[in-house]
C-alpha cells in the first residue's frame, strides 16, 4: 500500500519519462519545508503585492503585433552584436578596487567581490529552453566559454526559468566543486542534474548563507517560476544580495515587477556599489512581472535610499527575443533614465568587465548594429517633451 506521503506508482513512473531539462518537482523534506514557508499559502508561494502571471490583454491584438514584419525585424540587430575582444585577459588580472562585474549577456553577470567570484543565471546554452531544436535562440555568442572563467566560489540562480537556469550550464558546473545558492525548492532541479545535496544553499525570503567569507541574502521578487507542463508554484524566486568580506555589497534582481518592497531591500541589505537590474522583455501584456528601464531605474533609487548613488548595470536584455519591443530598447531607455535621474549606469559589450568605482562603459554599442529603418527606440529627452508640451502628442518613438 502507498503511504499518505509518497508517490503512486503510476505517478512516479511519468516522473521518470519526464524530459530531463524539466529538473524535479520538490518532494520529501524539502516540500516540507516549503509549506513551512511564510511566503507558501494555499499551495503556491505568493508574491509580495498582487501580481498576474499569465497574459493579458487582447490575444488576437498580440499576435497581430508579433507577427508584423517590421516589429520583427527590429526585435533582433542588423549586424552581429559586438563582443568585448580580451575578456579572458582582463580576468586574469585581479580587480583593483576589489570589485569587477562581467555582463555575459542576459542576466548572467560574473561578480568578482573581495577575492570571491559569485556567478549569477550562468546561461551559457544556444537556447532558452527545454529543447535543443526550438525557443528563443542566442541574438549573439558567449564572450568565451563557461570553462575558461576558472574557479567559480558561488553560484546564485534568481529562479527556474529557461532564460536564468540552463541545463548545459549547470551540468558543466556540476563537475566543479563550486556552491550553488538557489531559491527555495530550485534544488530539486539541481539534484537532478548532478548537484550534491552538500553543495547547495538553499534559501527562503530573507534568509541568509556564508560561503567564503561571502553573505548571500536571498530577498523578495515580484515574479513567478515553471520548468513543466504543470506550473505547480512549488519554486520560488528570488533577487539577492550580496556582501563581500571587505565590505563591497552588490545587488542581483533577477527577474521582478516593480513593487515597493525595493526600499526595504535597501534598507536591511544595502546601499550598493552596484546593482545589476532586470529592465528587459517587458510589454504591457504582462506588466507586473518584469520591469520597463524607467521601472527598473526607480527600483535602483529605491535601493539605495532614494538617491542616485552606486552604478547601474541594466541586465536582462540584448540576448535573447524575449518580448514585443525592438531588440535594443532598453538599453537605450535605461540610458536615458540614467541621464534624466543623474545616475551612473554602465553600458559594457557582452564580455566587458569593468570596476563601478572607475571608468565606466558608457558607449551606446548597440546603435552600431541597428536597422536603417532609424532607431526606433528611442525616445524624446525631457527637455524636447517640455519644448513640445503644447505642440501635439508625441509616440513613444519619438515622432509626430
Amino acid at each position: 500500500m502507498t503511504g499518505a506521503g509518497s508517490p503512486s506508482p503510476l505517478r512516479s513512473r511519468l516522473r521518470s519519462l519526464r524530459p530531463v531539462a524539466f529538473g524535479a518537482d520538490p518532494a520529501g523534506e524539502r516540500m516540507e519545508r516549503i509549506r513551512r514557508s511564510p511566503h507558501f499559502a494555499d499551495g503556491v508561494f505568493q508574491n509580495p503585492v498582487g501580481a498576474r502571471t499569465r497574459p493579458s490583454g487582447s490575444t488576437l491584438e498580440f499576435a497581430k503585433t508579433y507577427f508584423r514584419r517590421e516589429a520583427r525585424r527590429r526585435r533582433g540587430p542588423a549586424a552581429p552584436i559586438p563582443l568585448h575582444p580580451t575578456t579572458l585577459e582582463d580576468l586574469a588580472r585581479p580587480p583593483a578596487s576589489g570589485l569587477r562585474l562581467t555582463w555575459m549577456g542576459h542576466s548572467s553577470v560574473l561578480a568578482e567581490i573581495d577575492g570571491k567570484r559569485v556567478l549569477f543565471d550562468p546561461v551559457w546554452g544556444r537556447r532558452c529552453s527545454p529543447f535543443a531544436f526550438a525557443g528563443p535562440k542566442r541574438l549573439h555568442a558567449v564572450p568565451l566559454p563557461l570553462a575558461a572563467l576558472g574557479p567559480v566560489d558561488v553560484v546564485v540562480i534568481s529562479h527556474d526559468h529557461y532564460d536564468h537556469l540552463d541545463l548545459p550550464s549547470i551540468r558543466a558546473l556540476a563537475s566543479t566543486d563550486t556552491l550553488f545558492a538557489v531559491p527555495l525548492g530550485v534544488g530539486a532541479h539541481l539534484e537532478r542534474w548532478g548537484v550534491s545535496e552538500s553543495r547547495l544553499r538553499e534559501l527562503d525570503w530573507n534568509e541568509s548563507t556564508q560561503v567564503d567569507g561571502l553573505r548571500l541574502t536571498a530577498t523578495p521578487a515580484r515574479h513567478f517560476c515553471g520548468r513543466g507542463l504543470r506550473n505547480q508554484q512549488h519554486t520560488l524566486w528570488a533577487s539577492w544580495a550580496v556582501e563581500g568580506p571587505s565590505g563591497h555589497r552588490i545587488y542581483h534582481s533577477g527577474d521582478t515587477g516593480y513593487f515597493p518592497g525595493f526600499r526595504d531591500i535597501g534598507a536591511e541589505c544595502g546601499p550598493f556599489d552596484a546593482t545589476m537590474i532586470q529592465i528587459g522583455a517587458y510589454s504591457e501584456y504582462w506588466p507586473d512581472i518584469h520591469m520597463t528601464p524607467a521601472e527598473g531605474m526607480r527600483a535602483h533609487l529605491d535601493l539605495q535610499g532614494g538617491q542616485p548613488s552606486g552604478v547601474m548595470l541594466p541586465i536582462h536584455w540584448g540576448t535573447f527575443n524575449l518580448a514585443l519591443h525592438a531588440w535594443a530598447e532598453p538599453g537605450e531607455w535605461t540610458k536615458d533614465a540614467a541621464e534624466d535621474a543623474g545616475q551612473a549606469a554602465a553600458f559594457p559589450r557582452p564580455g566587458e568587465p569593468f570596476e563601478p568605482s572607475g571608468k565606466l562603459p558608457e558607449e551606446p554599442w548597440w546603435r552600431t548594429v541597428s536597422h536603417p529603418s532609424g532607431h526606433p527606440w528611442s525616445r524624446p529627452r525631457r527637455a524636447e517633451l517640455a519644448s513640445e508640451k503644447h505642440g501635439g502628442d508625441l509616440d513613444l518613438a519619438g515622432e509626430r
